[in-house]
């Protein structure tokens, strides 16, 4: 992804005020929440948008800018005089050539992970299309995310139950991951999501690998399949809104469970065409 791809407008200056790992140290993936204020007055953004963070420097290719998007996490602060803060939910990257097999790092989640508390940071955006609370608050919502796919939800609950009064819909996030190690905002490091147990609208359930410490892929079918009588009764209401946030592959995934719970591939790409039609099916993927 490259800088001139984006009309990324005016960049902004940054600063780190904190940084914290969220996997305990026993999980080999480090996943790290990044809170940086902005140099500015305002930067006005809502949950399920993106912030640009541009590192400069000689990078592969011939870049002089690497770029990249990153989920915000957190709602925006309501302080009054208080600088913009935006809360990145960043998982430190590697990879491996498929072709030389060398192993490099990723450059931007390699460079946020490194940064210290002070250190500066230039970002642009937002970007992207917010996840915008219904204006009927009995509409129900069904939350799918893997991996740092959670970040956006963070922070679209939280703004569910402390910004918005009498929200009557309900609430479902299935979120997935390899073990219960790297359940972002649901494990020993940061539980942010059981302040929100005791709501009768809300509930939460983890899809985890059978057998974390192997490449099998996360059981996000059985999760969402032990429910399945709740989701097709919410996927045959007008009154639900499906949100999906992750990497591309979580849709192939989607599409093989439902078509399963809902009778047929057929079927089923014709209820996902009714719900994206009705703009009651929203995605952020990476």
């Amino acid at each position: 992804m490259r800088l001139e791809d984006f009309d990324t407008g005016t960049t902004y200056d940054a600063r780190v005020i904190s940084t914290q790992r969220i996997t305990p140290v026993a999980s080999s993936e480090e996943v790290r929440e990044i809170v940086l204020e902005v140099e500015r007055d305002s930067f006005d953004y809502q949950p399920g948008q993106s912030i640009g963070v541009i590192v400069s420097g000689d990078h592969p290719q011939g870049h002089k800018h690497h770029f990249r998007l990153y989920s915000v996490a957190d709602t925006p602060p309501t302080a009054d005089g208080d600088k913009p803060r935006i809360a990145l939910c960043v998982k430190r990257c590697n990879y491996i050539d498929e072709y030389s097999g060398e192993r490099y790092e990723g450059i931007s989640s390699n460079y946020l992970c490194d940064r210290s508390v002070g250190d500066s940071v230039t970002i642009n955006g937002p970007f992207g299309i917010p996840f915008a609370v219904p204006d009927d608050l009995e509409t129900d919502l069904l939350l799918i995310g893997m991996g740092t796919g959670i970040a956006p939800f963070r922070a679209l609950v939280r703004h569910i139950y402390e910004d918005i009064k009498d929200y009557k819909g309900k609430v479902r996030l299935f979120y997935g991951a390899q073990s219960g190690l790297e359940m972002l905002y649901m494990n020993e490091e940061k539980d942010d999501f059981s302040q929100y147990y005791d709501r009768d609208t809300f509930e939460a359930f983890k899809a985890l690998s059978p057998r974390p410490n192997w490449a099998d892929p996360i059981a996000m079918d059985y999760a969402l399949e032990e429910r399945s009588e709740e989701i097709l009764a919410m996927l045959d209401s007008s009154r639900t809104r499906v949100y999906v946030a992750g990497r591309a592959d979580i849709l192939e995934t989607l599409d093989r469970v439902f078509s399963h719970m809902i009778g047929s591939s057929e079927h089923w790409a014709r209820r996902k065409a009714e719900l994206k039609a009705g703009q009651r099916w929203v995605e952020l993927i990476y």
